[in-house]
């Protein structure tokens, strides 16, 4: 049944949309965590990545999570002497994380997210009115 499908895809974006907004979440949270101890890395960005995987059961592809890894990349560097984590030359390595990047992130997610679920939505009412229409 093609509402069926329609249904599952949904759900698969879903879900994959939910993971990237735990993933930003997490970024944000951690944008100014530092290391404890001079020299010591601070906390590295989070990424997700997507991949198309075949649902043989239903003979659609969806769309899920492939893996959630690391960001590479230099830490920017903040001159604050007094820093537990400061080096000798004063200097702070704080996360590689932007925050507008981050936000960019996290809308794009919430629009993904509304999308599969108004399919969602709309699917449900279909099945719902051809349930009706059938008594």
């Amino acid at each position: 049944m093609d509402l069926e499908r329609a249904l599952r895809i949904s759900v698969a974006g879903m879900a994959a949309q939910s993971t990237r907004l735990r993933v930003v979440a997490e970024n944000l949270a951690n944008r100014d965590s530092t290391g404890e101890a001079p020299g010591a890395d601070p906390y590295r960005r989070r990424t997700v990545t997507f991949s198309n995987q075949l649902d043989r059961a239903m003979g659609v592809e969806t769309v899920s999570v492939s893996r959630v890894g690391t960001a590479g990349g230099d830490f920017p560097r903040r001159y604050e002497p007094g820093h537990p984590a400061a080096d000798a030359d004063g200097y702070v390595k704080t996360p590689n994380v932007d925050g507008f990047v981050e936000v960019m992130d996290m809308r794009e997610a919430q629009r993904s997210y509304s999308a599969n679920l108004a399919v969602l939505e709309t699917t449900r009412a279909m099945l719902t009115r051809a349930i009706e229409a059938l008594r």
